[in-house]
């Protein structure tokens, strides 16, 4: 039996856009791979609010993750973490040789611009990251309020992991001073796992070419010149089935509306929050809720596995707590083409088995 996944990802594809996955090769050097990633970009610039240049990777959100901390960070990288996914850019950092500091706050607090002034007004850091919406806590950072901070330091460049936010709440990449903000396939956008996004900024693109030693395949300076030099085209061989997909679920996502879309997936997040809180009870501040996920706080001490598999057999997945809150928290997602009355849907399920 198919589960339709209410998880952190990957998320729920509609039959539509697979059907684009299976669409015939054509030539990654050709013209018509040119005019397929141009459209792309153009209609990623639009959802990203942004008039940088767009990239493209065959890998994880995760490897543009890498390629900019590695590719951009000359000095040294303050590293902002509200939860795992924050600390995973620390952890690249340190994998990679880049000198870095981990600036941590509690799981399920936010990050705040306080913290981030008082760590750049040292000085010591010509790159900052943070990561806009946590999975792992369901909490969203106030990147509108610290944004403010770091347009204070104008020679820090900005990486956000939009990661599980983009296509779900609006994030205005130019107006926040953003210079690489990084998404992926299988969030938001609705689309299968293997393709990550980014902005890339002026700023950046002239950092990175003071790092001499930015790797190969995730090489941010190397993809964004040959982008240049050859058309709109890859140094190496792109998911073009992805990118087919992509192409067309841009397309949806138009057609639905930014302003629509983003309405809903709050319209979604607030039946779950409130269901949560009638039954259990929200795990992060409640001033930092993100509208793509919910993280819910296991105040009945219910067997979140046992849940699980019952849903199973009904065909629904949640998701159980992520590393230290496993058990403790479970986590309901809402993002993509979900909607409301699948929301629903899952929900008079999960009472009917507790007996809510």
């Amino acid at each position: 039996m198919h589960k339709r996944l209410f998880i952190p990802g990957p998320v729920e594809v509609r039959p539509d856009v697979l059907e684009k996955m299976a669409l015939p090769m054509i030539g990654h050097r050709s013209q018509d791979a040119s005019n397929l990633q141009r459209r792309i970009t153009e209609k990623l610039q639009h959802l990203f609010y942004t008039k940088e240049a767009i990239l493209l990777s065959t890998s994880s959100g995760s490897g543009l993750m890498e390629g900019a901390i590695r590719s951009c960070t000359a000095k040294r990288a303050a590293c902002f973490s509200a939860g795992a996914f924050g600390k995973r850019w620390y952890d690249m950092a340190q994998s990679n040789g880049v000198a870095a500091d981990l600036y941590e706050v509690e799981w399920g607090q936010a990050v705040t611009p306080a913290m981030v002034d008082e760590v750049l007004a040292t000085g010591k850091y010509d790159l900052m990251t943070i990561t806009h919406n946590e999975t792992s806590t369901g909490l969203m950072n106030p990147v509108e309020e610290i944004a403010a901070v770091w347009k204070k330091y104008p020679d820090v460049v900005v990486c956000m992991d939009a990661v599980s936010s983009m296509g779900g709440t609006r994030i205005e990449v130019d107006r926040l001073g953003v210079d690489i903000c990084i998404t992926s396939t299988q969030k938001a956008l609705g689309l299968p796992p293997g393709m990550a996004i980014c902005s890339f900024s002026r700023q950046a693109i002239e950092r990175a070419k003071q790092v001499p030693e930015r790797g190969y395949y995730l090489d941010l300076l190397a993809l964004y010149e040959y982008i240049i030099k050859k058309d709109y085209q890859y140094p190496s061989t792109p998911s073009l089935s992805h990118m087919y997909a992509l192409d067309y679920q841009l397309d949806r996502i138009m057609e639905e509306g930014l302003t629509e879309r983003f309405a809903r997936h709050i319209e979604m997040a607030e039946r779950v929050r409130d269901w949560a809180r009638n039954n259990f009870a929200l795990f992060p501040d409640e001033r930092y809720l993100s509208n793509t996920l919910t993280t819910i706080k296991n105040t009945r001490a219910i067997d979140v596995g046992a849940l699980n598999r019952e849903l199973g057999e009904r065909g629904f997945q949640i998701s159980n707590g992520y590393g230290k809150l496993r058990d403790a928290t479970f986590r309901i997602a809402h993002m993509a083409d979900c909607t409301i009355q699948d929301v629903e849907e899952l929900l008079y399920n999960i009472d009917d088995i507790l007996g809510l």
